[in-house]
């Protein structure tokens, strides 16, 4: 694998804590994340991941703490500035539409890029049908990179779990994401399907230079493919690094890992 090109500090989260009512589910978090990237963020169940994720694209809002985004402070990052700043987001339960195809599922991803009004659209004329065949060529890109070609017109509800995430993770690239948020994107995966999408997470952070965020507990592919990992449990942040050094704390090794390996 060809070293990454991994540039200036687009993402910075300082001391964010979040609480639902009494219970704290982040306390005093704080990482950056570089451009090109790929940087995951590991620990055991309730460690509070998913609500990283959740703050990072808007979803939650923290009591504490800021985000700066490409140097422009904001302590509370709104879903619809998250999404118009070019942060995507796949989920850790499936988010699609059963009864959809491949094809136009990942069209829904290009929902922010489409210009023409409302009308335009329904009569389908001029601009607005230009603008479709412009995104259906995206789409259709995806579907190739994705390697989905045949089940472009099969409802989704039809498809193996594995090819659901792929889907999933093409309508997230519809958007064409310059922060690509991955919510345990290999979950419930065998191991060939591990390795595709080890592949494909790695082949969108060579070929499109997407920053990626990606929480994972598989903890092979994590050391294989993150440039640096940040370790929470339990709401907590145990370290922060690159994956020899976090592979290397003893704090991670006695919360998470288990053994030293």
């Amino acid at each position: 694998m060809k070293e990454r090109a991994i540039g200036e500090v687009i993402l910075d989260l300082k001391n964010i804590s979040l609480s639902f009512g009494a219970m704290r589910v982040l306390n005093n978090i704080s990482f950056d994340v570089r451009k090109s990237e790929i940087r995951s963020i590991i620990g055991p169940n309730g460690a509070g991941k998913s609500s990283m994720l959740n703050v990072i694209n808007g979803v939650y809002h923290p009591q504490e703490g800021e985000i700066s985004f490409r140097g422009e402070v904001r302590k509370q990052m709104k879903v619809h500035e998250a999404a118009g700043f070019g942060i995507a987001r796949t989920f850790q339960n499936i988010a699609l539409f059963k009864g959809m195809s491949t094809l136009d599922n990942i069209m829904t991803g290009r929902n922010l890029k489409m210009k023409s009004s409302m009308f335009s659209q329904a009569i389908y004329w001029g601009k607005a049908q230009k603008e479709e065949i412009e995104h259906r060529r995206k789409v259709e890109e995806i579907i190739d990179f994705l390697e989905i070609q045949a089940i472009r017109k099969t409802p989704v509800g039809r498809l193996p779990y594995g090819m659901q995430k792929r889907v999933e993770l093409g309508r997230a690239l519809a958007a064409e994401p310059e922060i690509l948020l991955l919510d345990e994107p290999m979950a419930g995966m065998n191991v060939e399907e591990k390795e595709d999408m080890s592949r494909f997470v790695l082949d969108i952070n060579d070929e499109f230079g997407t920053t990626i965020v990606l929480i994972e507990h598989d903890m092979g592919v994590v050391m294989d493919i993150s440039d640096r990992v940040v370790v929470l449990d339990y709401g907590r942040q145990l370290a922060d690094g690159t994956p020899d050094v976090v592979r290397n704390n003893q704090d991670v090794i006695d919360a998470y890992l288990g053994v030293s390996h």
